[in-house]
């Protein structure tokens, strides 16, 4: 993608994401027409978001959640410093139209995974990983109709990338199974979504290994202290002004966040 088509539709969905307003669709001649271009915008993003890119994220690692956004594949986004958020986080609820939150792991990188002639494996992949994090992501998209934007203007939009609160690092992770290992949140002290890591690409240690062959793919690597979010593990969970929603980990701890106009 030629740089100039890059950097305005960067310069349009930076600008919608400050101005918290939502756009149809990217004009024409600089709308990315696959995922290399949307990777290309993405990075255009980057730089006009500033220097503090603490991680990853990664979006659609579920059959339903890509059939809901019209994708094939996970897709993977940027994670600004300026957007991330502590436990017990009160967050101003905004102007987005997706107001949801996610129960996600998120793992923190311990050592670099570089580019490699061969694919990394799941056991590389976690030798790498040094913390293992309950999180809560607050997703976005600066579309209007975002299950109809496509993959590559989804990529563009830095994978609906927005808000997240990072939990505390569970103090003993590596004997459990993260596939089977249950997931509960609450809304306002009650119920309302379960899940298990199974509903990240079916192993959320299986996600971050997507991820580092997929950077190593595009010419780029996953480096030491980024954090990577993996995807939620339950129903995304619908949110309005004065909930408070609580993702609950078992033995791994738990995360809150209180959402306000």
């Amino acid at each position: 993608m030629e740089e100039s088509r890059a950097e305005r539709a960067a310069a349009i969905l930076w600008a919608a994401w400050q101005e918290q307003r939502l756009i149809e669709a990217l004009p024409d001649e600089c709308r990315p027409r696959d995922l290399d271009e949307g990777y290309a915008v993405q990075a255009a993003l980057a730089e006009l978001a500033g220097p503090a890119i603490i991680g990853w994220k990664i979006a659609a690692t579920s059959v339903d959640g890509q059939r809901h956004i019209g994708v094939e594949e996970p897709l993977a986004g940027r994670l600004f410093q300026r957007f991330a958020h502590s436990d017990g986080a009160v967050l101003p609820i905004g102007s987005g139209n997706m107001r949801v939150a996610e129960a996600e792991f998120a793992f923190r990188i311990g050592r670099e995974l570089p580019p490699r002639s061969a694919r990394y494996g799941i056991e590389t992949v976690m030798d790498a990983v040094d913390r293992l994090h309950v999180a809560i992501e607050v997703p976005d998209s600066r579309f209007t109709r975002f299950a109809r934007a496509g993959a590559p203007q989804l990529v563009a939009d830095d994978a609906c990338a927005n808000l997240f609160v990072l939990g505390p690092a569970a103090a003993a992770w590596r004997h459990l199974d993260l596939a089977t290992h249950a997931v509960a949140v609450s809304k306002n002290g009650g119920l309302v979504a379960r899940g298990t890591g199974a509903n990240v690409l079916e192993d959320p240690r299986r996600a971050l290994t997507w991820l580092a062959n997929d950077r190593v793919k595009r010419g780029d690597l996953l480096r030491a202290g980024q954090v990577v979010t993996t995807g939620t593990c339950v129903v995304p969970v619908v949110i309005a002004p004065g909930d408070v929603v609580r993702a609950d980990f078992g033995e791994l701890g738990s995360v809150e966040v209180r959402f306000v106009d």
